[in-house]
């Protein structure tokens, strides 16, 4: 049995590999800083041994190679061992297109926003079909319960990020995949702490442009206008277009009870207009790939969702708790949206934490107040090491902005402020401090307090 140890294998895409990697026969050990569910759990699942800490290199003597994930950088102690050791290694997305990819139909999503949700949609509707699809998921699709496997047939889907493939490989990881069905979702400035502008995500999303084989296909929102230039600057396979206006191959308008895209109807499983594009990439995707239209809208309607997508995590005195991994001003408002689209009774409490790297650089500090509008209270973690002004951005709240630099204060400011009937979304891409749990705690105390006191 080989043995592969993975540094950084709590990220999602690294623990998708590790999956994987388990699956096909390796042993997998691995090492990151502490873990948070869902990946925790997904690597405990899969008997992947991990040791917390970099400190030192532990379990990589004896492996035959180590895989390296983006986030370590040089200076890391377990990186500078595998350096001096001279010990073989590779980038994990290297890794994934040699080991697991080659000679596969790589149906691949990519896009600032919606790859996880319309990644998790096509890997469904090929199930739904009996294809039994390998997957490679930034998250935990609800029909799958595993961000990955290998599958039984030629299709296998990926996340496509245009994030960095290691500190020894500045490309963005998804220039390994090599797909034959491509979806570009939506495009604009993000990972400010990679990219100088938007200019060079462009340039990285068209080196995957050059990927696809001529007789390949390319899903693309017809209305994103940088994915426009990214198109005009040279496209050598067949495109697939479908968008809001009329200018495309496949419009999509809203229906009385559900969407149009073409001529074909069909009830969201996902409510807000930003998952019905992420539905209609998906659909058109699995088309690509020889499955009837009809079969995939009949599919839609078992679709259940990815973890951490307004994934509902409790409720307690009549208040109920949501977790969301939106943390840019486009998904923070595309979300909002959609839950505004609820006619329920109650309010909506937004809790954020700015905790990706754009956001706590402030790239995106005056688009914040815009992106919280549609929500009735918001509630800011504003961490001390953020070198913004969280209390300026959120000024177009007015009384309806609320910020603490303490997790904890913040946690009592909302409890204070909760109301039964109120909707909680907490949003944030890492673990919050386990706000969550600390919040339905506290509100399950007070409504224990309430009742002992019989007000």
């Amino acid at each position: 049995m080989s043995h592969v140890h993975i540094l950084g294998i709590g990220g999602t895409f690294m623990a998708g590999l590790a999956v994987l990697a388990r699956e096909a026969g390796y042993r997998v050990t691995g090492q990151d800083g502490p873990l948070y569910p869902p990946m925790s759990d997904v690597l405990a699942r899969a008997g992947v041994e991990v040791h917390t800490g970099y400190e030192r290199l532990v379990h990589a003597d004896d492996a035959d190679q180590v895989i390296i994930g983006n986030a370590l950088s040089r200076g890391n102690a377990a990186v500078e061992a595998v350096l001096d050791r001279g010990l073989d290694y590779d980038s994990g997305p290297a890794w994934l297109a040699r080991h697991i990819l080659r000679g596969r139909w790589v149906i691949a999503v990519a896009g600032t926003h919606g790859k996880t949700t319309t990644a998790s949609l096509v890997a469904w509707l090929l199930e739904a079909a009996g294809l039994e699809p390998g997957f490679l998921i930034g998250g935990v699709p609800e029909n799958f319960a595993t961000p990955a496997r290998l599958g039984r047939s030629p299709f296998f889907v990926v996340e496509a990020d245009e994030y960095d493939t290691a500190f020894f490989d500045k490309r963005s990881k998804f220039v390994h995949f090599r797909p034959r069905t491509l979806v570009l979702n939506n495009l604009e400035f993000d990972h400010a702490d990679i990219f100088a502008d938007l200019a060079a995500i462009k340039r990285q999303f068209h080196h995957l442009l050059r990927t696809v084989p001529g007789t390949g296909g390319i899903v693309v929102n017809a209305d994103d206008a940088a994915l426009a230039d990214v198109l005009a600057a040279g496209c050598w396979s067949g495109t697939i277009r479908f968008g809001q206006g009329d200018d495309c191959d496949f419009p999509l308008h809203a229906a009385a009870d559900g969407w149009q895209l073409g001529d074909w109807h069909w009830r969201a499983p996902l409510p807000g207009r930003h998952n019905a594009m992420n539905t209609a990439a998906a659909l058109l995707a699995a088309r690509h790939a020889g499955l009837s239209m009809a079969d995939g809208i009949a599919a839609l309607a078992g679709f259940r969702g990815v973890r951490r997508r307004l994934q509902r995590r409790g409720e307690a005195a009549g208040v109920e708790v949501l977790d969301d991994f939106a943390h840019h001003p486009t998904a923070i408002a595309a979300t909002l949206e959609a839950l505004a689209t609820d006619t329920r009774p109650g309010r909506l409490i937004v809790v954020l934490e700015p905790r990706s790297n754009t956001m706590r650089q402030g790239v995106h500090q005056h688009r914040l107040g815009d992106a919280l509008e549609a929500a009735d209270q918001a509630f800011v973690l504003a961490a001390p090491d953020l070198d913004w002004d969280v209390g300026a951005a959120l000024a177009p709240l007015g009384a309806r902005g609320h910020w603490r630099a303490d997790l904890q204060a913040l946690i009592d400011a909302i409890l204070a402020a909760v109301q039964p009937g109120d909707r909680v979304v907490v949003m944030s891409n890492g673990g919050f401090g386990g706000i969550h749990e600390r919040l339905l705690a506290g509100l399950a105390s007070s409504a224990s307090t309430c009742a002992g006191s019989g007000r």
